[in-house]
């Protein structure tokens, strides 16, 4: 027996000697995550019945997103393991859904909205999450929100509460919309950086950055539109939900001096005396007034409550009920950028794609096909192969619904013009139905520090695309040339698509981008609504007395299931701070954000794609 216990020990002592000294990080990052595996699954405790009469807390950590990370689990095991912090992930559908459950469900007595933690949500989202909540409230339940501090867009979800209450010390953040980019022209010309553009429409500003150090007067145009109109929903929403007139929205803004002198520089008493909170509670306070609502919690320490993530862990949601063989309208997500090929984490591939489409058409179950969209577009050549697979669904007698996200243009909307109904949001970007191509060129630069490029070809264009060669004028009228049949393209694919002429598209297209309340008077879509009214639209067209959606994901196999789950277990551990940036940090991020599009790679060299998604941020 002592022996035993010596090998045991034996055995520990090699387990800690090959963690600590990281020999191998891919081995010790697979030990950690089985393990932490073993562990959980091992002390897991079954759920418990829930409380009779209690307060659902929904309190978003992270980001609301269309489609979660296929890797997002082991994460969150290893981020238990290692105390680090983690980028939290909710799926819209679901939160939806909880908060339609939970308005007729006798467990559930009112609804607590906690958002001081929700770093990140498209306007779209929001609005949606706020007509459920409404449809909640007209159930005859109660709705609290409550925070330290509200950014804008935490304030805009709490703006559907019947009471808002905000920490004595705390204050609302409203500051309106813009859209403000980094323009380089200056730079690339002291870095004797050629930049190639090639483009059609006068709206088409993607590429403005490079060739300017200013914003134009169309591109201006364009975005002093659509932000107008998004504010004044966003305004006209808030001041519905809290009984106020809607200048008093933009007043809390513009005035921001003057109401601050006027609350003697309290924060939360100008929000107090703007009416955009109803009181204001320290936690114990806000606390032992929950407790008088609802009673309090077993323990006697708080109230009697639910947690969102807790309650979801009950109820049967779309997005993870098992497939019951009945006939069925399929959805399918697609977010990110546009990619030919197979693409990464985060991208609409073309060839993935394409295969859950393929595998909605021949599936005998499925008799309609949504797809989730939320794409500010990308490769041209990607979009169309994955039009054609839906033209080839609709052929085989599956209707194909459109539902337009946050953003569904240029590419997003090129591979969207034939579906048989497009529905959108109010806030939702669409259009800018446009081409373009760009191509540096560095043998200027080079030769600043005495580098050149030299040799001979068969042909004139033998060394034409190599960015350490000046690119031939050739080469310049012949992408030009191939960059305006592509507009001429898109043009004829939309008009036939919307019923339209070519010349009533062009009126519209051009690459300017327009929102959804403008598109839908323009044509570009069909109906302002949600992902539900496009399921349920998707079930009519396909005589189905039930709209039993089911979501499409590809699941990839398990040996890259593990390796995508490591990767990101590497990125949970490694990076024990991720918020904290530096200057640089947050500049390259800026960066990359807006001109990430430049690394991918179409056939032709040719692009439909809007910068809006890394401009943009409400919250």
């Amino acid at each position: 027996m002592k022996t035993f216990f010596l090998y045991i020990a034996a055995f520990f002592r090699f387990i800690w000697k090959f963690l600590t000294t990281g020999a191998a990080v891919l081995s010790t990052l697979i030990v950690l995550a089985f393990l932490a595996l073993a562990v959980s699954m091992f002390f897991k405790q079954p759920l418990s019945e829930l409380p009779e009469n209690a307060a659902l807390v929904f309190a978003p950590r992270g980001s609301i997103v269309e489609k979660k990370s296929p890797f997002d689990p082991m994460a969150r095991i290893l981020s238990d393991v290692s105390g680090a912090a983690i980028h939290e992930e909710l799926l819209i559908q679901d939160v939806i859904e909880g908060i339609q459950t939970a308005a007729s469900d006798s467990h559930i007595k009112l609804l607590v909205i906690a958002p001081d933690r929700l770093e990140h949500a498209s306007l779209d989202q929001i609005h949606d999450i706020g007509l459920a909540i409404d449809a909640f409230k007209q159930s005859g339940k109660v709705v609290i929100a409550t925070g330290d501090n509200y950014s804008q867009g935490q304030y805009y979800l709490a703006s559907w509460a019947d009471e808002i209450f905000l920490h004595p010390m705390g204050g609302i953040n409203l500051h309106g919309f813009g859209v403000f980019r980094l323009y380089m022209a200056d730079l690339l010309d002291k870095l004797s950086v050629n930049f190639h553009i090639f483009k059609v429409g006068s709206f088409k500003s993607a590429l403005e950055p490079f060739i300017r150090n200013n914003m134009s007067a169309e591109a201006k145009e364009a975005n002093q539109q659509w932000l107008t109109t998004l504010w004044n929903n966003f305004c006209e929403d808030i001041a519905k939900n809290r009984g106020l007139p809607q200048r008093a929205i933009t007043n809390a803004v513009n005035k921001l001096a003057d109401n601050m002198q006027a609350a003697l520089g309290d924060t939360a008493q100008m929000a107090m005396n703007n009416g955009l909170v109803d009181g204001l509670k320290t936690k114990e306070e806000l606390r032992n007034y929950l407790s008088s609502l609802v009673g309090q919690s077993a323990e006697g320490k708080s109230f009697k409550q639910i947690t969102f993530s807790r309650y979801l862990q009950t109820i049967a949601l779309t997005s993870t009920h098992p497939d019951d063989g009945s006939d069925k309208v399929a959805i399918i997500t697609a977010q990110g950028n546009i990619v030919y090929g197979d693409g990464q984490v985060g991208q609409i591939s073309s060839d993935r794609l394409c295969r859950k489409i393929r595998h909605a058409r021949k599936d005998p179950s499925i008799k309609a096909l949504v797809m989730r969209i939320d794409s500010g577009g990308g490769s041209a050549f990607a979009s169309e192969l994955i039009r054609q697979e839906l033209l080839l669904t609709r052929e085989a007698g599956k209707p194909v619904v459109i539902s337009m996200g946050s953003m569904a243009a240029s590419g997003a909307y090129w591979l969207s013009a034939d579906a048989d109904k497009i529905f959108a949001s109010p806030a939702t970007l669409t259009g800018s139905i446009g081409i373009f191509g760009a191509m540096p060129t560095f043998e200027n630069s080079l030769a600043k520090i005495g580098v050149y490029n030299d040799g001979v070809g068969t042909t004139a264009l033998a060394g034409a695309g190599n960015p350490t060669r000046a690119f031939p004028e050739s080469m310049s009228k012949a992408i030009q040339a191939g960059v305006e049949q592509g507009y001429r393209r898109f043009l004829q694919i939309v008009a036939k698509g919307r019923k339209m002429s070519v010349d009533e598209v062009e009126k519209i297209a051009e690459g300017r981008v327009w929102d959804g309340s403008t598109a839908l008077q323009l044509g570009l879509v069909d109906e302002l609504g949600s992902l539900e009214d496009a399921i349920d639209s998707a079930a009519k067209l396909a005589g189905l007395t039930k709209a039993n959606a089911l979501y499409l994901e590809q699941t990839g196999t398990p040996v890259e299931q593990l390796l995508k789950k490591l990767g990101r277990a590497e990125a949970v551990l490694s990076h024990s701070n991720p918020a904290v940036l530096t200057v640089t940090d947050a500049l390259m991020q800026e960066l990359f954000s807006q001109y990430s599009f430049l690394l991918q790679r179409d056939p032709q060299n040719m692009y439909s794609h809007s910068l809006l998604p890394g401009q943009f941020d409400f919250m």
